[in-house]
């Protein structure tokens, strides 16, 4: 058994290798250029939690991503006569995805490293930055230098520029997180005692939280660390020139400082009354449509992947109680492998691997991740749940003169399914917090909805509070139902 199941994985790692390998970056041969153009679209992946440079607001009604670097990204469009998309991902993930081939290019204040010069390529340097230190207002006469860190708990956002700068702090704890809005709420509530940011960034929250204070940091810089530019997968020549064209061109007209004024002006709006007056608003008030969108979305996932799990889990409860010769051995290897790797690694590896081969959207990409991984475990509830009833009720079944096929229908499986309801009841709850997972490839649910909140709003902890209270609206509803039909069952 053990080899069968050794012999399954390494063919499955042989396929998915012969499937991903190739290189793809090569095969260009210099028709990157062409083949946007010819698409008609460009995909630029950015991480939408980065005021001013890219960041959520409301535009003539319609919430959408914004920023010095979105409005770079439209000029380059124009610039190739194509249409603009944006995929929103986290930080950490943007280089995974512009090597997958789900986007084309990744703007998103990124530092143009050594270490990630090794596998992307790099624009023209389009905007010359520094690097700030972000403490709490009371401790601004306190730390006021990288020597007075000393020793002192320091919050970065993983995969950044400034998880390296941190080291030069001495004796320092680094704490790397993805979401710059975790980190700035780990710094409000003393789990950090400083912050390593981007300057405007870093000048930006400061400047809508008086509880948070901002200075220059006194870091040692390489050439590259002092600006931000467009990653590109390597081999791409013909796209880069174009677009280093086209920054040339925001260099020479100063666009830059234009961009960032109206940045500012998005960062800073607020809805006015007939009299020019701001209307004030409750917080549910003006976001109460993220999280209405995030759970509309987060619902979708869930009851998608009951659906496909319980069809995928039965069929796989079959296959391992049957005795046929490959068929068992196959559903077993699926479901141990399943069973024996994150869903976070599931996820990313379906929406990343299939980028390689084809476009498949990151909520598609997600949906079928978690009804797999949900398969997995409900064919085992009901495997569990079918050996549970007693083997005299299928020979009873057989001696009148039913089929084995009859029997499981009218007998077994009836009785199992009441041994077996409680637990997938649970699965079933399990699955709606687990789809949270599908946010880390952009997928806009709940998580991700109120990411976005706080980054826009500059709360930390009343977005979370709010997001608590619909999650257990939603399992505490479900909860209520599941007992009804339980109690159904056991009066019939």
């Amino acid at each position: 058994m053990k080899k069968r199941l050794i012999g399954f994985i390494t063919l499955l790692l042989m396929l998915t290798g012969l499937g991903l390998a190739p290189d793809q970056a090569n095969a260009e041969d210099g028709s990157a250029l062409q083949r946007i153009q010819d698409a008609g679209v460009l995909v630029v992946g950015t991480s939408a939690d980065f005021p001013p440079f890219e960041f959520y607001a409301v535009v003539d009604g319609e919430r959408r991503v914004v920023g010095m670097d979105i409005m770079i990204a439209e000029q380059i469009a124009d610039d190739l006569g194509v249409e603009l998309q944006i995929q929103d991902i986290g930080f950490d993930s943007l280089l995974p995805a512009l090597e997958a081939r789900n986007v084309d290019v990744v703007i998103a204040g990124m530092t143009p490293t050594a270490e990630r010069r090794r596998s992307v390529d790099f624009s023209d340097i389009y905007f010359e930055t520094f690097q700030n230190l972000m403490v709490r207002a009371e401790d601004q006469e306190v730390f006021d230098s990288i020597e007075s860190l000393r020793g002192q708990r320091i919050g970065v956002q993983s995969g950044s520029l400034q998880e390296g700068l941190a080291e030069q702090i001495p004796d320092a704890e680094i704490m790397s997180l993805t979401d710059l809005s975790d980190l700035l709420l780990a710094l409000r509530t003393n789990r950090i005692d400083a912050m390593v940011m981007q300057g405007p960034n870093a000048e930006a929250h400061a400047g809508h939280d008086d509880s948070l204070h901002t200075f220059v940091g006194d870091f040692d810089l390489e050439d590259d660390d002092a600006g931000s530019a467009i990653a590109f997968r390597q081999g791409e020549d013909s796209l880069v020139e174009a677009v280093n064209e086209t920054l040339s061109y925001i260099a020479e007209e100063n666009l830059t400082e234009e961009f960032l004024a109206v940045a500012g002006e998005y960062m800073a709006q607020a809805e006015l009354d007939e009299e020019g007056e701001e209307i004030e608003e409750s917080f549910i008030s003006s976001y109460w449509e993220y999280f209405r969108d995030g759970t509309l979305i987060t619902l979708l996932i869930s009851a998608s992947a009951v659906f496909f799990g319980l069809v995928l889990g039965s069929l796989l409860a079959l296959m391992r109680l049957s005795n046929k010769f490959l068929i068992r051995p196959l559903a077993t290897a699926y479901i141990e492998f399943v069973r024996g790797t994150p869903l976070l690694i599931q996820v990313m590896f379906i929406y990343f691997a299939s980028g390689m081969l084809f476009n498949l959207p990151a909520l598609t990409a997600g949906i079928i991740a978690v009804s797999l991984n949900s398969g997995a475990y409900i064919a085992e509830i009901i495997r569990g749940g079918i050996n549970s009833v007693n083997t005299g009720q299928e020979e009873a079944s057989r001696s009148l003169g039913m089929s084995k096929k009859q029997a499981m229908r009218y007998i077994i499986f009836p009785q199992a399914l009441k041994n077996i309801w409680p637990a997938l009841g649970n699965e079933f709850i399990t699955i709606i917090k687990e789809s949270s997972i599908v946010s880390v490839i952009g997928v806009g649910e709940l998580i991700f909805q109120t990411r976005v909140v706080r980054s826009i709003s500059f709360q930390g902890i009343l977005p979370l509070f709010v997001t608590m209270l619909i999650y257990f609206a939603l399992t505490f509803s479900l909860t209520k139902l599941l007992n009804y039909y339980e109690g159904s069952m056991n009066h019939d």
